[in-house]
């Protein structure tokens, strides 16, 4: 087996890097001449990296060369324009399938990383499940369910996996909540009544890597989660009890969230750094809930995405604080 990872500089790819490593198994990563290596560091010595993108065909073509598996991590969460998330998560895609499809053979299997917003929202008592209809309600997830689509026209095996709001060392979404609970604000968005579907990234990063080979993963989708659920405040709350530290509530209702949305946004085309928060995320924001059940990758391949709340906002907390994040 040799594996090609794409997106290994990022948050959750480097985590799955570090999974593949930690097993042995061969690895090559595809690289931007821009991406930045500080998570993959540490393993750069031993790498073989092939320079390319997503964006250029002939460069997905030759970092194929003598490969078996591929893991598609490579993805686009935020973006100026909602192009982008489509140039990105459905045309990337494609051209990655494209190229596999062109080893007629010899790929013997894509893991490919999609997201609970390609499902759509979900409640507690009636959680996304896999044979739901997708209702993606961002252009975010109607691009990333526009590239599972693109998948399905692999000439190889795949696997497509939907993790929920993923959390853990590295991930710079989350950090501006911990950053705000430790400036003593808790900021309640909606009353801070939404259910949410965590996965810590360690346990989503050996999902993936079993993905590669369990037998009966091959042509089928799942959700990744822990089988916990949480209202948003309980995460703020937990942070706040770790940090110990005592917080101020802010609330800001569903109401407000439309013109925050809009001055991130403009905020964003002025520095032209694309924010978490935008008009795109607002779809999410007001949303009833996102809670899936993993329920088919525990039945089908004994997998559980088991790291809780708690003890995942303790690393990743103790991560933030040796790092001098916060």
């Amino acid at each position: 087996m040799k594996v090609l990872l794409t997106g290994a500089s990022g948050f959750v790819g480097s985590h799955v890097l570090d999974r593949l490593r930690a097993q042995g198994i061969p690895t090559v990563v595809l690289l931007r001449p821009a991406s930045n290596p500080r998570f993959i560091q540490a393993h750069r010595p031993q790498l073989d990296v092939r320079t390319g993108s997503l964006s250029d065909p002939q460069s997905l073509g030759a970092a194929l060369q003598d490969i078996t598996h591929v893991i598609h991590c490579a993805g686009c969460v935020k973006a100026l324009k909602v192009s982008e998330f489509f140039t990105v998560n459905q045309i990337g895609t494609r051209n990655v399938v494209a190229a596999i499809n062109q080893q007629p053979g010899r790929i013997q299997r894509l893991v490919h990383i999609s997201s609970l917003a390609a499902g759509g929202p979900a409640v507690p008592d009636r959680p996304a499940r896999e044979e739901d209809s997708p209702h993606p309600v961002s252009e975010y997830g109607r691009s990333k369910l526009a590239g599972e689509q693109e998948v399905r026209n692999c000439r190889s095996e795949y696997v497509i996996l939907r993790p929920s709001a993923v959390y853990g060392p590295r991930d710079d979404a989350f950090l501006p909540l911990f950053k705000a609970i430790k400036a003593h604000i808790s900021p309640r968005f909606g009353g801070g009544r939404l259910p949410l579907s965590f996965v810590f990234v360690k346990d989503l990063a050996e999902t993936i890597v079993a993905c590669l080979t369990h037998p009966a993963a091959g042509g089928k989708t799942f959700y990744a989660a822990s089988p916990e659920i949480a209202q948003a405040r309980a995460l703020a709350e937990e942070i706040a009890a770790q940090m110990k530290t005592w917080t101020l509530t802010i609330p800001l209702p569903t109401a407000a969230l439309w013109p925050l949305c809009q001055m991130q946004e403009a905020i964003a085309r002025l520095t032209g750094r694309p924010a978490m928060l935008s008009r795109q995320k607002y779809a999410e924001l007001r949303a009833p809930g996102w809670v899936c059940d993993s329920a088919r990758l525990r039945q089908k391949l004994g997998l559980v995405c088991a790291t809780g709340l708690k003890d995942g906002i303790a690393e990743t907390l103790a991560w933030y604080r040796q790092q001098g994040w916060l």
